[in-house]
Formats: C-alpha cells, structure tokens, sequence
C-alpha cells in the first residue's frame, strides 16, 4: 500500500463480526430465534412493493413442494402482517387452502432496512450456482429410489440434459448418429416360439392368420390388447435426441398415407377379429392424429365402438405445437355375445372412468433406463 496516502484514504476492510463478539448481532439473533409462530392466512398482505414476480405454474410447483415437505420455510413478515419474503409460499397456501402459516415477524429492522431485505432475499438466491456432478448423483439415485423429482422444480427437459449432458448439443440430426445395422446374430427370428410359463410369445406378422394359430394353439382370444405403430416417424418424433434411439418400425413407420394406413390397420384388425371369441373386447392404441384412420378401420371390422379412452401421462413427451402427454385407446367388441365384465362399475365400491392416470416410460423412476431403450413405445403392464 502507498504510505504517501493521506490517512483518510487508506482502503479499510471490515469484517463481518461473528455474533459472539458482536453485541448488536448477538441480541438480533437471540431475538430471532423464538419468533416462529404461526399467524392466520387472512392476516396477511403481499407487499405493494414486492418486486418478486411468481407465475401460476411457479405458485403450483412450490404449492407441490409444500404437499410434499410441509412447510419447511417460515414467511417473513412485519409486526402489522406486510409480507417482507414469501410471497409465492402465501400464493401457494392459498392455493391448498391452508388456514396459517408458520411466520417470522420482523421486528428488528426498520423501513429501509426491510425494504432492502425484500430484494436481498430474493437477490442473493439468485447468485448461487450448481455442482453439474453432484447434483446429476442426486437426481440419478432419488430416481432409482423411486422419488418423485418432479416436486423439486426441474422441467423433465431439464432433468434430461442433467443426467445426460448430451442432450443439450444435439440440436438437429447429426450423420454420425445414423445407427448402424445389427452386425450379432438376431435372438429371435421370424416363427420363433417363446413358452414362458402359461405365456407364449411369437415373433410374426399380425396380419398373418398362420401366426395367430400357433400363437394361440387352437383357441380364441376374450380379450385383446394391441398396440400396432401410428405411421409415424420414430426419429424425432419418439426418440428423443439422448442417449436412448431406436431404429425405424418394419412398416407403418411415416411412409404410408391416409388410405395405405388404413388399409394396413384393417388387416391385423381382421385377422384378431377371426382369432378373438364371439363378445371378445379389443383395445387398440393410437395418437390422436391417426384416431381417424383406426376408427375407419375398426368399423369395418368390429361391431361396436364401446369407447375411446385417454391414456394421460404423468410427463408430457415430444410434440411440435403441444407437447403430447396423452394417447388414445379404441375399445372395440366383436360380435354381439356378452362380454366379460371385471369392472361392475358401482359394484363392491369400483369407480372406473375412460380416463386412466399412470406414468409413461418419460417419467423420472427406477428401471426407466432399461424400458426406454427395450421397445420405442413401451406401455405400463400396470395399465394393460
């Protein structure tokens, strides 16, 4: 340092003083310590002057973390219930309808000070940054364990590129992602045969009628679920841009048109009508897009439309102007005999609806890796 520096201007460093040797602090903190307590929610205002901006999808997310673990955060607010931090965690107790909130009261500080502490709260959260690593651990092992990390703010998006940093650099197709055809010897060839238990697995054509015979052994279907390609394309539209691909359908994979697809949903449709008893029910998936060729194709073949039902995910997958987070299933019956009957909707208190909740292979859990890369359109066995 210069000595030729008038003394008035020699720089001087303070020093944040632990409480221990700083009285003032010291009697702040003691007086801190006990002011939580819990006021009416009616007993408090947002500030006119919060700067703090919350939209409705923050106010819901942090009214889920709320749900999820309790409120952990006390609001900080003045002696008269003005609302100094915590403006969101009120939006969101009003949001779940709770009566108080665990409070802070503020009164220590004066105007000034608490207007400042208004923005600094918000302010210096915003400073603090993330462990790329450590954070990727977290939300790796909280998925195995079967956590749900949708409570803690990350968008699936986000959740994506974390764990797979990858993500984020494909923009668009790149030529050297082009997958290379299959150099091992394939498992399973056309007409295999699995016996697995009561369960048989053949691998063949659906719109085949041989196949269904040795598949079935001579009997007929009571109910059927099938899941046959949308025509649509499955780079970019159902592999993302991770680590996860999976090569294009055999057919029914983008290249038919309108007729050509409903023509190829037709022939499999045909094909389990002769395989499926008389009263047999029929689910067939679809996207919403393509409702209008299965529908076209089923009522050439079945009886009766007995519904469609919506499939709704718990996280919303690819899409272009909405992101898709639902597909539809057809329920088909053939012939006029009574149906099997499992549901006895209002019966021993069951309450069924067209709408079914369960969470698709996007969704952030143990095994996930492994569904996604086993089928490019993998169901629930829980929903099926």
């Amino acid at each position: 340092m210069p000595s030729h520096l008038p003394k008035s201007q020699v720089p001087v460093r303070r020093r944040v003083q632990p409480a221990a040797h700083d009285p003032a602090l010291a009697r702040a903190a003691a007086a801190f310590a006990p002011q939580v307590s819990e006021r009416r929610l009616v007993d408090l205002k947002a500030s006119v002057r919060n700067a703090r901006t919350h939209s409705q999808k923050q106010i819901h997310l942090i009214a889920e973390s709320i749900r999820e673990f309790r409120f952990t955060t006390p609001i900080l607010v003045t002696t008269d219930g003005e609302i100094v931090a915590g403006h969101g965690r009120y939006e969101a107790a009003k949001l779940l309808g709770m009566t108080t909130v665990p409070v802070i009261c503020i009164d220590h500080l004066g105007p000034q000070q608490i207007r400042a502490l208004r923005i600094a709260d918000n302010r210096l959260a915003e400073l603090s940054g993330w462990d790329d690593e450590i954070l990727k651990l977290e939300l790796g092992e909280l998925i195995e364990l079967d956590f749900e990390v949708d409570v803690m703010g990350f968008e699936t998006a986000q959740i994506d590129v974390i764990l797979d940093p990858g993500v984020q650099k494909a923009t668009k197709a790149d030529p050297a992602d082009a997958l290379p055809a299959l150099q091992d010897v394939a498992v399973t060839v056309r007409g295999d045969l699995w016996l697995l238990g009561e369960h048989r697995i053949l691998c063949g054509d659906a719109r085949e009628r041989g196949d269904y015979q040795t598949l079935m052994g001579g009997e007929l279907a009571q109910m059927v679920f099938v899941d046959p390609p949308y025509n649509v394309q499955v780079d970019g539209h159902v592999s993302g841009l991770g680590k996860v691909r999976h090569r294009e359908f055999a057919m029914a994979s983008g290249e038919m048109s309108k007729l050509e697809f409903t023509g190829f949903l037709h022939a499999v449709f045909a094909e389990i009508a002769e395989a499926s008893q008389d009263g047999a029910l029929i689910y067939s998936c679809i996207d919403g897009p393509h409702l209008h060729e299965m529908l076209n194709a089923g009522y050439g073949v079945f009886n009766e439309l007995k519904s469609v039902i919506t499939w709704a995910k718990a996280n919303a997958g690819m899409g272009s102007l909405y992101r898709s987070q639902t597909e539809l299933i057809t329920l088909w019956k053939k012939g006029k005999a009574p149906h099997i009957n499992n549901i006895e909707l209002g019966k021993h208190g069951r309450y069924r609806t067209t709408l079914w909740s369960y969470a698709g292979v996007n969704g952030f859990r143990k095994g996930r890796m492994a569904e996604l890369e086993s089928h490019p359109t993998v169901k629930p066995c829980a929903m099926v």
